[in-house]
């Protein structure tokens, strides 16, 4: 049911999570001497702006996959109990 652009999504939200992390780790430790003013208001924006990409990512990843599981479910709806069926809501009724 995968396909490679959803592995290549994924790959990528991976990535910003990664940067993120890894900005967030520098952050804290290497960089905490040197961030003050406004480079430190940049350089929490841009692990703000990191991390937002990276949810934003595996939301359009869920928001795809629960898309082709209804499209699947409804393919095998349909194939299991004919299209006449499914095409009529629960209160219709059908001509005599």
């Amino acid at each position: 049911m995968s396909n490679p652009a959803d592995a290549r999504r994924r790959w990528v939200g991976l990535f910003f999570l990664f940067i993120a992390l890894g900005l967030l780790i520098w952050g804290q430790t290497l960089l905490k001497p040197y961030l003050s003013g406004l480079v430190f208001v940049f350089y929490w924006l841009l692990c703000f702006a990191f991390t937002i990409l990276a949810m934003l990512t595996a939301l359009l990843d869920f928001w795809i996959m629960r898309h082709r599981t209804r499209a699947a479910h409804r393919e095998l709806l349909e194939k299991s109990f004919g299209t006449d069926k499914l095409q009529k809501g629960p209160n219709e009724k059908t001509p005599d």
